[in-house]
């Protein structure tokens, strides 16, 4: 996607009720309360030439969406993936991380100076400090309050199964989104989804953990925090004796404007009122086509999951026919090689756009869809369509294929 222009960062405290929002171009944060810290918040490149496709009547495709399974396997076997690279999982392997979880949060008036860090290192009973970048973004009008944190100095922060977990320090690596688990369920954020910023970039949720971070939506990393504009180095974390550290001390230093908050009652928070073991993680691709369709097509604000759904069966019968075909067109998607160069993702981020692999592919053909209009609808949608597979004939079966898995699947 094109290059966004950065949001400016104005910190803004108040012993209020605590909002984050986007405002004017810049991240406004508002802090008081002693609940929640933030509460709530062209170019086109040729598609290959086909036979124009006779006109079937409409009806329900088969075998039901929900049952089948994705799989990377190429038809063929013998088919290659046009990898963006071969980074794996971060962290995978080595030593564990000795936990050591903050005990209290604080939000400074604006970027917190060496001097103070020291300082801060120095008030008794404090072990461990670290500063990181805090703010708020918007979508869809709802704040989400972040953390933007280098992946391989934070883990120690967060609880032991969460640390140990590499799906969550690979997704900061590779610049997405990892969620609270609280946050999750509250905004009910899908994993694998990707969610557009208002005025920003997208954010694909790759992970939802349990992170014991009061008030806090989600980690980010240091380049996408830069991105959305987030405060350079507001937020405090101090690790201690628990219980000895002096709120009050903290304060002091950090100037009038701070706020500082205990995380200890959040941290030992049961089960039943959490909804989520401490430091669980879950971090899944989709488990079958349905869900792949329906994760794809956020990428494409209004551009309905079963047009994917209608041209997957179309090109493929979902993953079962992956070519290569005659014209050279290969995987679930049937995309041309020069235009899988163009419009390939890593839709699973795996380090790799794998044009054979379905959690690439269909995330890609979304992307193809919406830069040639389909999220607009109507004459747009047709034409949309129409650039997939020139033949206006394949538009009408497309279409009428997405109508029987609309009603199918209502």
């Amino acid at each position: 996607m094109p290059d966004l222009p950065s949001l400016r960062s104005v910190l803004l405290m108040a012993a209020a009720v605590a909002v984050l929002t986007v405002a004017g171009g810049g991240v406004a944060v508002v802090l008081g309360g002693d609940d929640d810290l933030f509460p709530t918040a062209q170019e086109r490149p040729a598609r290959r030439p086909r036979q124009q496709p006779q006109r079937t009547p409409q009806q329900q495709p088969q075998p039901r969406l929900d049952q089948l399974v994705p799989t990377t396997a190429p038809a063929n076997g013998n088919g290659n993936g046009s990898g963006n690279g071969t980074a794996g999982d971060f962290g995978s392997g080595g030593p564990g991380v000795t936990p050591t979880q903050p005990h209290l949060l604080a939000i400074a008036g604006g970027e917190v100076p060496k001097r103070t860090r020291f300082a801060l290192a120095g008030v008794k009973n404090v072990r461990k400090v670290t500063v990181v970048d805090a703010g708020s973004v918007k979508v869809s009008g709802t704040g989400l309050n972040l953390l933007a944190v280098d992946p391989a100095h934070f883990r120690s922060w967060t609880p032991k199964a969460v640390a140990d977990q590499p799906a969550v320090w690979g997704a900061l690596a590779r610049g997405e989104f990892v969620a609270d688990a609280a946050a999750t369920r509250r905004l009910g954020l899908v994993l694998g989804a990707d969610y557009q910023v208002d005025g920003g970039p997208r954010l694909r949720v790759a992970a939802s953990a349990t992170l014991g971070l009061k008030g806090i939506d989600g980690l980010v990393g240091p380049e996408l925090g830069r991105r959305l504009g987030l405060a350079p180095g507001v937020a405090v974390l101090l690790h201690g004796k628990e219980g000895g550290i002096s709120p009050a001390r903290v304060k002091r230093l950090l100037g009038p404007r701070s706020q500082v908050l205990s995380l200890a009652a959040t941290q030992k928070r049961p089960q039943s009122q959490a909804g989520q073991p401490e430091g669980s993680v879950t971090a899944n691709r989709p488990t079958s086509y349905l869900d792949l369709y329906k994760v794809s097509a956020t990428r494409c604000p209004g551009l309905s999951w079963t047009v994917l759904a209608a041209i997957g069966q179309v090109e493929s019968s979902h993953g079962r026919n992956n070519g290569p075909s005659s014209a050279g067109a290969l995987g679930p998607m049937q995309f041309m090689p020069a235009t899988w160069k163009a419009y390939g993702v890593d839709g699973d981020g795996d380090g790799k756009a794998d044009i054979w692999s379905p959690y690439d592919a269909v995330p890609a053909a979304a992307g193809y869809l919406c830069a040639n209009g389909a999220g607009k609808g109507g004459q747009k949608l047709r034409k949309a369509i129409w650039f997939y597979n020139h033949s206006w004939a394949y538009v009408n079966k497309v279409t009428g294929i997405a109508e029987a898995y609309a009603r199918t699947y209502a």
